[in-house]
């Protein structure tokens, strides 16, 4: 990062090469140089030349101002509190999403909660993904198909959400489990 001015030149160079499906090698190749090179300056380990700039801004084609007039990419957000979960149902059956943007994810991870006697509804959830959830207080009924299974808290279900399946608090007490959907799906 540039000292005193808060630009890091090598995430930028970065950025602009994967935003343009480049990889260090074709970049380099592009701009004659070695991708030894291009991957020094993205680690801000080797503080480019302003003909080196060029040369490399030249491979996609780019001008020095524009280069440096670019946004910088938004970072992504790593931590959430409570607040920031995205409720994506609410009622008797409350499920909220860490992060909400899901395009790009792997993973989808939530937080439930089952008010007592709340289920997922007597139609049988499917989806492509696999699941898998840690039940943290309360007692949950686990239906996969023809298995049904009561799980308390210290708990775990792991499963091919492409099996039909559906979800119950059995108990008096609300029940909270934290779940993880992979590719993200619900």
């Amino acid at each position: 990062m540039a000292e005193g001015t808060g630009f890091d030149l090598g995430s930028r160079l970065k950025s602009l090469r994967e935003a343009h499906n480049l990889s260090q090698r074709e970049l380099a190749k592009r701009a004659g140089v070695s991708n030894a090179i291009i991957s020094m300056i993205e680690q801000n380990r080797s503080s480019p030349s302003v003909g080196m700039l060029k040369k490399l801004l030249d491979g996609f084609p780019l001008s020095l101002a524009e280069f440096f007039a670019l946004e910088a990419p938004p970072k992504p957000q790593i931590y959430f509190t409570a607040k920031e979960l995205v409720e994506l149902a609410g009622g008797p059956v409350s499920y909220r999403q860490v992060g909400r943007d899901m395009s790009g994810k792997a993973i989808q991870l939530m937080h439930e909660h089952y008010a007592p006697g709340a289920d997922t509804g007597a139609q049988m959830l499917t989806h492509d993904s696999e699941e898998g959830g840690i039940i943290v207080r309360g007692r949950l009924e686990v239906t996969v198909g023809d298995q049904v299974r009561v799980l308390g808290a210290g708990d775990a279900y792991y499963f091919d959400s492409r099996i039909p399946h559906r979800f119950r608090n059995i108990g008096d007490e609300e029940c909270e489990v934290v779940t993880a959907n992979s590719p993200p799906s619900f």
